[in-house]
Formats: C-alpha cells, sequence, structure tokens
C-alpha cells in the first residue's frame, strides 16, 4: 500500500503576535514544519511527503531548507485561497490510483510515531481516522443571552492526522466550497461517510500562541 501525507502549512501568524508565518518560527534551533515533516518521514510507514504552502513563500521556503541543510524529500504544491482549497491541490498532485492519504497542520510538530502509523493502519482497513481526544475540561456552551453546560465525556476535540483512502477524499473533495468545511473530516462527512475516531495525545498539540513555543521547548528538553 502507498502512503501520502500532506502537510498544510497555510498559517500567517497573527495569534503568534509575529511577522513570520508560524510554521516558519524556530522551535529548538530550526523551523516547526521541519519538525513536522521529519515526524513522517522517520514514522514506520515512510509515506511520500507533499507540502503546501502560499506560492509567495516558496522561495523562503527553499532558502531555509538550504540554510538549515533540510534534505528530507518532499513535493512543494500551491496553497489556495483556504485550507480546503489547499488541501484540494495537495490531493490533486497525487496521481496514485488507490493510497492511503493523511492531511496534517503543519504546525502540529509532536505528532507522533504511533499516532501516524496507527491512523493509516485503521484507514486502511475502516476507510478513514481522525484523530481526537477527550476533552479533560468543564465545557459551557455561552450564547449573547444564555449559557449552557455540555456534557464534556461527549465532547472531543479534533486533531491531525485526518487519514482517509484516496477514494474517500478524493470524492470528497469534488464538492464545492462551504464555509462549515472546518476541516477535512466535516468535508469527508458532508460527502456522506461515516467518521471513524482514533485515539490522539494530548501532546499533539497546535502551535498557535506564544505560550505554546514554551510548552513545545519542553517537549522536546523532556524527549531529547
Amino acid at each position: 500500500m502507498k502512503y501520502h501525507a500532506i502537510i498544510v502549512a497555510g498559517g500567517a501568524g497573527s495569534r503568534m503576535l509575529s511577522d513570520l508565518p508560524k510554521q516558519f518560527i524556530s522551535l529548538n534551533g530550526k523551523p516547526i514544519i521541519m519538525h513536522t515533516i521529519e515526524a513522517f518521514f522517520n514514522s514506520d510507514c515512510h509515506p511520500e511527503i507533499t507540502v503546501v504552502l502560499n506560492s509567495a513563500v516558496h522561495q523562503f521556503w527553499e532558502q531555509l531548507c538550504i540554510k538549515y541543510k533540510f534534505e528530507v524529500p518532499h513535493s512543494l504544491i500551491a496553497g489556495g485561497d483556504n485550507r480546503f482549497h489547499s488541501v484540494k491541490n495537495g490531493l490533486d498532485s497525487i496521481k496514485d490510483d488507490f493510497s492511503i492519504i493523511a492531511v496534517h497542520d503543519a504546525v502540529r510538530p509532536f505528532v507522533s510515531n504511533n499516532i501516524i502509523t496507527g491512523s493509516f493502519k485503521q484507514a486502511e482497513i475502516e476507510g478513514c481516522a481522525v484523530t481526537m481526544i477527550q476533552s479533560k475540561d468543564s465545557i459551557r456552551r455561552i450564547t449573547s443571552n444564555s449559557s449552557e453546560a455540555l456534557n464534556r465525556d461527549e465532547i472531543f476535540l479534533v486533531q491531525t492526522p485526518q487519514t482517509f483512502t484516496s477514494k474517500i477524499l478524493r470524492e470528497a473533495y469534488l464538492q464545492e466550497f462551504n464555509s462549515a468545511f472546518t476541516d477535512d473530516a466535516s468535508v469527508v462527512e458532508k460527502a456522506g461517510y461515516q467518521i471513524h475516531f482514533f485515539p490522539g495525545e494530548p501532546r499533539n498539540i497546535k502551535i498557535t500562541y506564544p505560550d505554546d513555543l514554551i510548552i513545545g521547548e519542553a517537549f522536546l528538553k523532556t524527549h531529547s
């Protein structure tokens, strides 16, 4: 079976309070996205890697690869106007008739081999594997005029990778863009497919805010 990983890297860095797109911010001496790509490359499934970046930063990325002597094989694809179209561009670049494809956020650099390999293997059997963890906090829905406590046992936080057979993912991405599409699972579900849960891990964080970098550095120090 052929495995692919689409690494989506379209973040602008606004919530990181940085002019530099967050995927390029240094973490333990090299850009975050390089840690992410290495996690997939070094996993047991050794997927072919497609990196989706805004075309305006392609040259900058190539310069970073030279600067950091980054030689992990990968294809570089231009991103779209939003995540949906970026994933679609990455998907269109994969020509295999049948394969298993994982879509992953570039700024989740701590994804483990257990998650990567396990999600590929589950998707191969069940058609999909969407990584999630159960909420450990109390959850409350707040609107303009009400507040309601929700059962946290029924609340799950969705992570990536989100992994599918190429057949399912290609069919799902034939749909027109919808603002309700927040991730690949929502696209696939709208196409009529059942979503299958795969257990994530608390350390598989998405680096979004400055404090996340501090947490990330701590992860790397304790697992070095």
